[in-house]
């Protein structure tokens, strides 16, 4: 075999039954084989394994044993001894001539036949069993399966036994010698079988009684079973040695892109995808990618960058068998795309585990039987990176795909980024990076720090056309015209005077053009003027659009009403029945997602929202109109501007997508170059704030023993995109004067210390510093929340959950909040006396609060931070009691957006404290409590619930259903059926059951084998006991 050739495995599984008639082989009956005797008969002599072509694949609905299967194929060893066994019949009929003619016919040892009365004819046979074992002895048997060379191995030991016994069990060649032998046969048969068992059996009874012993065999397991395992063990095995030969680095399970062709079914089955596009196929067989080095490839949006990175993924699991991180942006992000690979991962047998918001285990659980898909927002990706390093299992990751990879730079999150990337390159040499990105200016940049090669493509499945409105007209954008705009209609739509003064940009001439039958986008500079454009465009719209699709705006209706505890909002209300709704960061979680699902099924075919519905979930659009070139009073970016154009047409749907960018007179200039400009150039954010990343990163490194002397330090910031583009950031001093005086910093808040050697300076984190950037602790609050914790254990109210919410309310919150104060003395009141006590403790005393509420000054100094957090724990006090958000929301009057905000926020905190204070010996007490707390946050909903809304894509209201419904327990839904679950459950399409019915097994799968880890563990025998 050249292992050379490319090794192609097809599974596939039918119980369809084979026609035999083409089949035939030579194990076939001779009168049964017609023509085919002579033609294999002239191969008794030769081999005639190797003149028939092996199959290319081997597949489940065939034999077993592929290209040397005895009923597969003309190549057993069995037709051999058949026609053998007739040529040699046919040599002695010559020289036998005393032997009866009728006699001669039983040449055919296929036969069951054993007759006394026919002891010639066994004779014959006996002396055959040695002539054809002499025709066959030069022949090589490698090609055999595991079971015939077994029984040729018996044959040859029991051949060399009747030598050693009796010296005439050699074949003669002679004729005379024959019938010689065939006369002392003829008189002595019966007493020679009885008493002599050195005489040789004919090849026909060995096989019978090989047969029967095999058959009587004790089997607890299936025989099919066990055959079916054997064949795919060897398979693999052949599979992995041929790689093994041609190159370490080649593995190649099959013939969609190396991976199995069961995957490209999956494909098909659960996404819909038949093929690929001609970059995608190109994009996966470049030669960066083939030989693992990195990779940056650029697409415009809705190109389907994320299929190439899912391919690439599961060509690592499966193929390499490392595990892989998939770095995404936002928490929708995150559980959208596990609910999308929980089915792959039960199928293809690899976990897939969430790292977003409070969930995320550090260091994550070590595997040793499965690979695992960790997908993690930016934040918890490099704390999942750094625990990796301390625990030493870095290497384990086989690739990182990170996707918007321009967020590099987007302030701190695009520093975050850049950190994590930075300690991959720098520790582990064998961890592929991948980068999807938007087109960018300065690719080489980032090409240079990722040390990757870059692919770009303009591909768009759907032709995009830009044009922007000006007065009554619309012009289409091109860079070719002096102004980079043509004429290309008039607007023609009859406007009342009414109608021109509430809708002075025309949005709703541009939106009803495509409305109700194709899908509008209409982005708006504020979340207000989401709402209010979204009552302006029904307010002027005809009765017909009510009825389209009545009856499934009715169910989203109550649907939205249902996730609101019976509250619902009074925009919503009014714009669902007409097919449009508002989306941004107002809505809650539930919401948000109720609305985008009733949009990707048509049900609603417009929505008004705000820029970040560009950056995430995937909603395309025939048309995107924007409202304005701002975001809220900023200028748009040509990368926001590029992103929101981008959804513009839905591949498979739509011809061609368009998009209209609405501008007044004044805005031409500014517009042109948004429109027509080169793409921004991506520029490190480690120097955002001061210098805040730098001070994270240098932390970060010596605290993991990663740098822990100066030198190395160093070395290591010379390989970050900071020091790639160090001559354009840093101006005023060198990059290396800066870090020296981050040192510095970092001694005085007491997070390290330095011992001068003579050589070096030896860099060590302290305690304190250790559990800064363990908890992923903003260093700007590292001190605060040192000295709040402290001061909360010398009088700790554990009657309550209120101190322990107001030690995890988030510090960066405080500014976006404003104490309403009437309100702060009413919730106050309410207050048990030892909570009112707690309360005066961290310094906001009921009197203060009363003074403010009373409008008067208030003389004695009060921490204003102090007082805004401990309003921002009352509203999370309330919400853990009340569990609904709207009451909760409405009781403060805040916006029920932010108290999602707030409680999510929150949440996260409070699994950082919890990372904090386990660092921290002298906060023992905060651990126990802690981890409740981080439990009760993330869900906030009665204690029933929470199993059920761990599942990824099951909400509240989607869990009190499933709960009445009788599925009480992730056991319960990991098992059910997904058609009874949708005939079960109002409002749940079959697509939806399967995500979550995958999501619950593959959540119970990954605890399963947390535990089985934990048991193996306990039962391993210490590598170090002593002898």
């Amino acid at each position: 075999m050249d292992v050379k050739q490319s090794i192609r495995i097809k599974r596939v599984s039918s119980g369809k039954k084979r026609s035999r008639e083409r089949l035939k082989s030579y194990l076939t009956p001779a009168k049964k084989r017609g023509s085919l005797q002579n033609r294999q008969s002239n191969n008794l002599h030769g081999s005639p394994m190797t003149d028939v072509k092996s199959t290319e694949y081997c597949s489940d609905n065939e034999d077993f044993f592929g290209g040397y299967d005895s009923i597969l194929e003309d190549s057993s060893i069995l037709a051999k001894l058949d026609s053998a066994g007739a040529h040699a019949g046919q040599q002695e009929d010559d020289s036998c001539t005393e032997i009866k003619a009728e006699d001669h016919q039983s040449a055919d040892f296929t036969s069951l036949r054993s007759s006394r009365a026919t002891l010639v004819n066994q004779a014959r046979e006996n002396a055959l069993s040695d002539s054809i074992l002499d025709g066959l002895a030069d022949e090589p048997l490698m090609d055999l399966p595991a079971s015939q060379l077994n029984f040729q191995e018996i044959l040859k030991n029991s051949q060399n036994s009747s030598n050693a016994v009796e010296k005439t069990s050699t074949p003669f060649k002679d004729s005379t010698k024959r019938a010689k032998r065939g006369a002392m046969l003829d008189g002595n048969e019966d007493n020679r079988r009885m008493h002599n068992p050195s005489v040789r059996r004919s090849m026909s009874d060995h096989l019978k009684r090989t047969m029967l012993s095999n058959a009587a065999a004790p089997f607890r397991v299936s025989r099919s079973v066990v055959l079916q395992e054997a064949v795919v063990s060897e398979e693999i095995n052949v599979a992995l040695l041929a790689m093994e030969s041609v190159s370490s680095q080649s593995t190649d399970l099959g013939p969609f892109f190396g991976l199995p062709t069961k995957v490209k079914d999956l494909l098909h089955n659960l996404k819909g995808i038949k093929s690929l596009y001609d970059w995608q196929e190109t994009c996966l067989n470049l030669e960066c990618v083939q030989q693992r080095r990195n990779l940056i490839y650029s697409l415009p949006t809705s190109g389907g960058k994320t299929l190439v990175a899912e391919i690439l993924i599961l060509k690592e699991l499966l193929c390499r068998k490392k595990d892989c991180l998939l770095i995404l942006p936002y928490v929708s992000l995150v559980q959208e795309k596990v609910r999308g690979l929980a089915s792959f991962g039960l199928e293809l047998n690899f976990m897939v585990e969430e790292y977003a918001g409070s969930k995320g285990k550090f260091p994550p659980v070590k595997r040793r039987t499965s690979q695992c898909l960790y997908i993690a927002t930016i934040e918890k990706a490099h704390s999942l990176v750094n625990s990796l390093i301390e625990t030493n299992r870095l290497d384990n990751i086989g690739l990182v795909v990170v996707d918007e990879l321009h967020m590099l730079g987007d302030g701190s999150r695009g520093a975050i980024i850049e950190m994590t990337i930075a300690k991959l390159l720098y520790i582990s040499k064998t961890t592929q990076i991948i980068g999807m990105s938007a087109t960018l200016g300065n690719i080489k940049d980032i090409q240079t720090f990722l040390k990757a090669e870059n692919y770009t493509n303009d591909f768009r499945p759907v032709q995009l056309k830009e044009y922007v409105k000006l007065k009554d007209a619309i012009y289409e954008v091109d860079p070719k015209e002096e102004e980079c705009f043509r004429l290309s209609r008039p607007l023609n739509y009859k406007y009342s005077s009414g109608m021109q003064k509430v809708d002075p940009d025309h949005i709703i001439a541009l939106v009803t053009e495509v409305i109700p039958s194709h899908s509008c986008l209409v982005f708006c500079p504020t979340k207000k003027n989401c709402e209010n454009v979204a009552s302006m465009i029904c307010k002027y719209l005809k009765e017909n659009y009510l009825r389209h699709r009545e009856a499934e705006k009715s169910t989203l209706l109550c649907e939205l009403r249902d996730s609101g505890n019976g509250n619902m909002c009074p925009v919503l209300r009014r714009t669902v029945p007409f097919g449009i709704a508002y989306h941004h960061s107002g809505l809650t979680t539930e919401e948000r997602k109720l609305v985008e699902e009733a949009y990707s099924r048509g049900v609603l075919c417009l929505l008004t929202c705000t820029s970040t519905l560009a950056a995430g979930i995937n909603l395309p659009a025939r048309r995107v109109i924007l409202r304005s070139p701002f975001v809220a009073t900023e200028f748009l970016k040509r990368s926001q501007y590029k992103q929101m154009v981008g959804r513009a047409g839905r591949a498979g749907i739509d011809s061609e997508g368009e998009s209209i960018l609405i501008l007044q007179e004044k805005e031409r200039k500014m517009a042109t170059s948004l429109v027509c400009a080169p793409m921004e150039t991506c520029y490190s954010n480690l120097m955002y704030e001061d210098g805040k990343g730098v001070l994270s990163l240098i932390l970060s490194l010596i605290g993991l023993n990663i740098t822990t002397s100066l030198e190395q330090l160093k070395d290591f910031l010379s390989g970050t995109l900071l020091s790639v583009q160090e001559g354009q950031l840093c101006v005023k001093k060198s990059l290396w004067d800066f870090a020296l005086e981050c040192v510095e910093v970092l001694k005085e808040k007491g997070l390290i210390t330095a011992k001068h050697d003579a050589q070096d300076v030896t860099l060590q984190v302290t305690r304190l510093g250790k559990a800064t950037y363990k908890g992923s602790v903003d260093l700007t609050y590292s001190g605060m929340l040192y000295s709040d914790l402290s001061k909360g254990l010398e009088g700790l109210l554990l009657n309550s959950y209120l101190h322990l919410v107001y030690l995890v309310t988030p510090y960066d919150l405080i500014s976006q909040c404003k104490p309403e104060w009437m309100v702060f003395l009413r919730q106050f009141t309410m207050l048990s006396a030892s909570e009112q006590k707690m309360s005066a403790a961290v310094g906001v005393p009921e009197s203060f609060v009363a003074r403010k509420a009373a409008g008067q000054t208030v003389r004695k100094n009060v921490n204003m931070l102090v007082v805004t957090r401990m309003y921002l724990a009352m509203v999370l006090f309330s919400l853990l009691k009340e569990t609904n958000l709207w009451i909760v929301a409405e009781k403060f009057q805040m916006s029920r957006g932010f108290v999602q905000t707030l409680l999510t926020s929150a949440s996260a905190f409070c699994s950082c404290v919890l990372h904090f204070t386990e660092e921290l010996e002298e906060f023992w007490p905060y651990k126990v409590l802690l981890s409740e707390l981080t439990r009760r946050l993330a869900y906030c909903v009665q204690a029933e619930l929470i199993p059920l809304m761990e599942v990824a894509g099951v909400m509240e209201s989607r869990a009190k259903q499933l709960y009445n419904a009788g599925y009480k327990t992730l056991s319960h839904l990991a098992n059910a059926d997904p058609s009874v679950l949708s005939k079960t459950i109002s409002n749940l399409y079959k697509k939806q059951a399967n995500q979550i019915v995958a999501a619950a097994k593959m959540l119970l799968n990954e605890k399963a084998s947390a535990l089985q880890e934990e048991v193996d563990d306990l039962l391993m025998m210490p590598i170090d006991l002593p002898s």
